[in-house]
């Protein structure tokens, strides 16, 4: 038995202050948080933001006040949201930072005492015992039994045996047996260690300056988003060019040519654009919220759906984080249990489901508690006589009891040089469950003191078992082509084992590219960066301080919310309040379900503009009068645009979407087939309203007009979003009332246009007439149009291709190719 030396005086309390104003506090620096005028201003930060900016400055110029005001509202209304989303998040963040622990206990002038762990410094005397968290990098000057959870630092699950043998020279953090680590975890054991680094000195500070190496980058929605935005740029200012010079070659006016320009750079600039992203990913993130995934940064929800790889830590966000015992190879099994438990220092808590101690042990203690086995029964049965401690030179443990057995418990072959009935089965077996990637315990008993001509009883096959639904998890990630990389500090064994339960490396495939086991935090880098080189979305989970650097690498980076470090947390985009791998799938789902509404609504939104150009465009060159006014062209944009498009951004997820591919990350926001779609129906949308625009002229006067085109348009925009909810399918099959806010949103919007051309002021601000009611049955009846020729259409190609697929030339043709 062990026994502990005279204890030294630690240093004097003078000799502390000067080494801590030398090597100043011990802490991890944190990243200075963005203040709340920083996180505004991001919000300002789009091309989209900058060409509403452009045109309210251009309306206040022209003395469009009334239009200046609306463009500013719906440009501070977009950042106001936003800001108050990611403050929220940080806010959120801020509250899991106080789970951290503030204090240790060290020896100073002769004497034990507890100290704030910002204030240790090196040459302090820390005294560790189980529980306590390790607040300096140390050297090991007395171990009693003392083992380490490093999982936090390097990834290993299973706790470090610690000993106060130098290792040796050059030993990789793992096996670094002599000392202990800032931030790791005392499982078992007692142990006094004399600190040699803080701070950012300490291999957990060392890590974090990793983190100034990683690059973030703009993410994938904001580059489609970005390119939307320019095209529409392009765009715009080729059409103003080509309606002013058509205007000046008719002899207009120069203020008649600015007021069209302006009504042209209104109808192109889709002003709901900024807001209906910023709403959908903030409803995306209160989704994400029910489902446990804490959004720290908007642009990380649709960023999430497109992810083809996400590189994930194993233990706790894989598997349970909790030693289990999976395996008993014995002739008795309650035996087996019943020796391990007499030869265990751990102790369960009254739940019988967890306990303080050793984690191995505290594994084989429930074990034998399902089966009536208590520890607490046999230290009352048969009291310990004499106890021979596990150490890392031993490697086994023994203890003597009243009932004259000698109980045995530890590495397989140390265990098993000292059994007289050693057999080929037991070493078979061993190697058997070992290649399973299980943590083996040999346990046997003796008839005396010695550890000699023992008894084999059998092996105990621990290890922390796969979580049930992380299993599920990776099978849907793999039915939607997303690519699961484990990276570990587990052994290669443990870890390839564990995988292939996982499902992640499928029987017969060797996995290299899927698992990386005994990695470093710069070997993290490398994959992260490697998956990025090849053009993968990389989605990357962690958290320990080691997986700091490769979360900000990522295109989004995921922390843990529970065993996840400050400093991971920083580094993240989003915290998994559960660190279950199954939330990142379910968050996976709805970032795809959110950026195909981002996606149809940006359709809807510009089949409108197109069509509101167009009628401006064609009025210009054909030598008409505006068909609209820019207030108009503003009001279409504000309320049969923006109401619309929200309720679009708030469809239900479609039940298929984690059953197709991701997207790639090269492909554009909008593809030939949608900017085909966006031209089609802003084209039927310029027909029925010039038309009906041309009649009333010719027959009536031109405000009578306007007010006939202006409310046909209304009409027509507000039905087209039933047809916006799919391109494919027609309004009915895909749910009526599956979205009732689309169904409230365009009756609400009809009344309140009726309202605009019969209450006195709104006529009056907005330029119009009252219509007779044939016109208003005629606005409503043009506007119609667009709708249904859409909806014949897909009813068309859904005809052809069923035709195609049961047409007997179709399936000879078929068969031939055969």
């Amino acid at each position: 038995m062990s026994t502990l030396p005279a204890p030294q005086p630690g240093l004097t309390a003078a000799e502390a202050r000067r080494r801590l104003a030398l090597h100043g506090s011990n802490e991890i620096q944190r990243q200075a948080e963005a203040s709340s005028w920083i996180l505004l201003g991001r919000q300002f930060n789009s091309p989209v933001i900058w060409l509403l900016g452009a045109a309210c400055a251009v309306s206040v110029a022209l003395g469009e006040i009334a239009d200046a005001t609306a463009i500013a509202s719906i440009v501070v209304l977009n950042g106001f949201i936003g800001f108050v989303q990611e403050q929220r998040a940080e806010r959120a963040i801020r509250a899991l930072r106080s789970m951290t622990a503030p204090h240790a206990r060290v020896r100073r002038d002769g004497a034990s005492c507890m100290i704030a762990a910002a204030d240790i410094v090196p040459g302090d005397l820390i005294l560790l015992e189980a529980g306590d968290i390790v607040p300096a990098d140390a050297r090991l000057l007395d171990a009693h039994a003392l083992s380490t959870n490093e999982a936090p630092l390097t990834g290993e699950s299973a706790p470090v045996d610690k000993s106060i043998q130098p290792a040796p020279s050059g030993a990789p953090l793992a096996e670094r047996i002599d000392a202990v680590f800032m931030g790791t975890a005392v499982a078992a054991g007692t142990g006094v260690a004399e600190v040699f680094a803080t701070g950012m000195k300490s291999e957990l500070g060392k890590i974090a300056h990793l983190l100034a190496t990683a690059e973030e980058g703009p993410t994938p929605l904001q580059q489609r988003l970005a390119a939307v935005s320019r095209f529409l740029l392009y765009v715009c200012l080729a059409i103003v060019a080509v309606s002013a010079f058509a205007g000046l070659r008719r002899g207009w006016s120069p203020l008649d040519v600015l007021l069209s320009s302006v009504s042209l750079a209104v109808a192109a600039i889709p002003e709901g654009l900024p807001a209906i992203v910023t709403i959908a990913l903030a409803i995306g993130v209160q989704r994400m919220a029910a489902r446990h995934v804490l959004i720290r940064r908007l642009p990380a929800v649709e960023t999430l759906g497109c992810a083809t790889v996400i590189c994930t830590d194993k233990t706790g966000t894989l598997t349970t984080g909790i030693m289990t015992v999976r395996e008993l190879w014995g002739a008795d099994h309650d035996r087996l249990l019943f020796a391990a438990a007499a030869c265990c220092d751990a102790e369960l808590h009254a739940d019988r489901r967890g306990g303080i101690g050793d984690p191995t042990e505290v594994a084989i203690l429930v074990a034998a508690a399902e089966r009536g086995i208590h520890r607490e029964d046999v230290e009352r049965q048969a009291p310990r006589i004499q106890v021979n401690p596990f150490d890392a030179s031993r490697r086994r443990m023994s203890v003597q009891r009243a009932d004259g057995r000698l109980y045995v418990k530890g590495a397989v072959e140390i265990v098993l040089a000292r059994c007289v009935d050693r057999t080929e089965d037991a070493v078979e077996a061993s190697l058997t469950l070992a290649r399973r990637g299980l943590r083996l315990l040999a346990v046997a008993i003796g008839d005396g003191p010695d550890e000699v001509n023992l008894t084999l009883l059998g092996f105990i096959g621990i290890a922390d078992p796969p979580r049930a639904e992380a299993i599920e998890a990776v099978a849907a990630a793999r039915r939607a082509g997303i690519t699961t990389v484990m990276i570990t500090g587990d052994h290669p064994a443990t870890a390839t084992a564990i995988a292939r339960e996982l499902g992640i490396v499928v029987e017969g495939a060797a996995g290299d590219e899927l698992v990386h086991a005994r990695v470093s935090p710069e070997d993290k880098l490398v994959i992260v960066r490697r998956w990025k080189n090849r053009g993968a979305v990389v989605a990357m989970t962690g958290d320990g301080v080691n997986d700091a650097p490769a979360l900000r690498e990522a295109h989004v980076g995921i922390a843990m919310g529970r065993t996840g470090t400050e400093v991971t947390r920083e580094a993240a985009d989003v915290v998994l309040t559960d660190d279950n791998f199954a939330s990142i799938v379910a968050a996976v789902r709805e970032g795809r379900g959110i950026f195909e509404n981002i996606r149809k609504t940006l359709v809807y939104l510009l089949g409108g503009n197109a069509g509101e150009l167009a009628v401006v465009l064609v009025a210009a060159v054909a030598g008409l009068p505006l068909p609209l006014l820019p207030m108009h062209l503003l009001w279409i944009n504000i309320v049969t645009d923006g109401l619309p498009a929200l309720a679009l951004v708030m469809d239900p997820v479609a039940a298929d979407v984690m059953n197709r591919p991701p997207r790639s990350p090269d492909e554009p926001m909008l593809g030939p087939s949608e900017w085909a779609y966006v031209a089609a129906t802003g084209a039927l949308q310029a027909m029925a309203t010039l038309s009906v625009f041309a009649w009333a002229l010719h027959s009536g006067d031109l405000a009578t007009a306007r007010s006939l085109a202006f409310a046909t348009l209304v009409f027509g925009e507000l039905f087209r979003a039933f047809a916006a909810r799919s391109t494919t399918d027609i309004f009915w099959s895909v749910g009526a009332f599956t979205n009732l806010r689309l169904l409230g949103v365009v009756l609400a919007s009809s009344l309140v246009q009726i309202a605009v051309h019969t209450a006195r002021v709104t006529q009056t601000f907005f330029q119009v007439v009252p219509l007779s009611g044939a016109e208003w049955v005629l606005a409503f009846a043009v506007g119609l149009g667009p709708v249904t020729v859409l909806e014949v259409e897909k009813l068309v190609r859904r005809a052809i291709r069923s035709h195609r697929r049961t047409s007997p030339t179709a399936s000879s043709s078929l068969q031939s190719r055969r």
